[in-house]
């Protein structure tokens, strides 16, 4: 059964970069996308994703405060997985990230398949 993604970004031409990478990547597949916290969160309710991209800085709410409501929904008993990505650098937004309970932060351009996957591996382990 392949790893349903969430990806949040208020710019679409991340989010279909996003969705490109989700797509090329063995294993994943994109159930929906979300351009603000708000949206994120109750998106994150009604499609109940393994995995969330979140991107940190987002109309209304931020990513940060988005990444902790989903989090401490824990729709149906399900646990969820959040990655945040940013323009930023980790050093950056990684502690904050971490902080809100996100598996890990991973920076807009190093965005790949082979992130996603080592991504995902180091936080399913860690669940």
């Amino acid at each position: 059964m392949p790893v349903r993604v969430l990806i949040v970004d208020d710019q679409e031409p991340f989010r279909a970069v996003a969705r490109t990478v989700v797509e090329l990547t063995d294993g994943f597949e994109v159930v929906g996308e979300s351009e603000n916290g708000e949206d994120s969160v109750s998106s994150a309710h009604e499609l109940s994703p393994d995995l969330v991209l979140m991107d940190v800085n987002l109309p209304g709410i931020s990513g940060l405060e988005a990444t902790r409501r989903i989090l401490a929904d824990h729709v149906n008993g399900k646990s969820v997985v959040v990655l945040v990505l940013s323009t930023y650098e980790a050093a950056e937004y990684g502690p904050q990230a971490e902080e809100v309970g996100a598996a890990g932060f991973i920076p807009k351009s190093e965005f790949s398949p082979e992130r996603l996957v080592e991504a995902w591996s180091a936080a399913s382990v860690g669940s």
